[in-house]
């Protein structure tokens, strides 16, 4: 089909009014976070005033005795080791459901499905109380446990593995003497890895803007993450620590950014592409 030129003036703006729609709120940000707390009121909000981010760091890193700092190394903490657990176990569960027949299967794998859609706020109760009766609460393993369960990550690695995993290169495998986890770890990890990575990167970010979960497990302030804290600093004396906010609201998307621009490049496509005569 011929594209014409209205055609593409048309799609050109389109996508310019969504670019600007998307990166409007990060320029505000990045220009706040240069501002004192009285010129984030009284000067223009998308244009710099005072420069003064060098004092607002200083603020960010020394409120409260430095917890900033305790609090991004804590959600790196919960988003890194939450996000690889997820990852792990869910490679794990949706290749044995893929490639390993057993009976009951479809019983299992509709059970995950109908967990992927119960809605989060019906588990609080009973994944506090839980974590209350194994003693986790207020504690970085009350937060991490359950960051590591994805049931949609389960059905996405199922169908990954299925559609990208041979059963034949399996089976040659097994034929020279490999036994089924040096199968796994060395060649189903790698033909999913673009799926992995996917849903490394999914629950990565979860867990960093999760606010629910934290705000109901942890009490000590030295456990929170970034997203209670600042919460918490946003909250009082309004005004008073709105710098400080907004410059740790800019800190805290840049460990984010760069996760996303160094797991890029393992998304590749038809990875086993050629590998198995058909």
């Amino acid at each position: 089909m011929r594209v014409t030129v209205r055609s593409r003036v048309l799609t050109t703006a389109v996508l310019l009014v969504v670019a600007i729609y998307v990166l409007l709120p990060i320029w505000w940000l990045v220009v706040s976070a240069t501002k004192s707390g009285g010129d984030l009121f009284d000067t223009p909000g998308l244009w710099f005033g005072h420069i003064g981010i060098g004092d607002n760091l200083d603020r960010l890193m020394s409120q409260d005795g430095g917890l900033y700092p305790r609090w991004l190394l804590n959600t790196l903490v919960y988003a890194g080791g939450g996000a690889l657990g997820a990852t792990l176990l869910a490679a794990m569960a949706g290749y044995g459901l893929a490639k390993y027949p057993f009976k009951g299967r479809g019983a299992v794998f509709a059970v995950i499905m109908g967990a992927v859609l119960i809605p989060t706020p019906l588990l609080t109760l009973p994944l506090y109380l839980l974590l209350g009766e194994i003693g986790l609460l207020n504690s970085m393993w009350g937060m991490l446990l359950p960051c590591m369960v994805s049931p949609f990550g389960v059905f996405l690695a199922r169908a990954y593995a299925e559609a990208a995993v041979p059963d034949e290169l399996l089976e040659a495998g097994r034929i020279d003497g490999a036994g089924e986890l040096r199968i796994f770890s060395t060649v189903a990890i790698r033909l999913m890895a673009p799926a992995l990575v996917t849903l490394f990167l999914f629950q990565f970010v979860a867990i960093w803007n999760n606010f629910f979960l934290p705000m109901m497990v942890l009490n000590d302030q030295s456990l929170w993450p970034i997203t209670l804290g600042l919460a918490k600093w946003n909250g009082i004396r309004t005004g008073f620590l709105r710098d400080a906010v907004v410059t740790g609201s800019l800190i805290s998307i840049i460990p984010v950014i760069l996760a996303f621009v160094a797991l890029q490049r393992f998304w590749k496509a038809d990875l086993a592409a050629g590998s198995v005569k058909l």
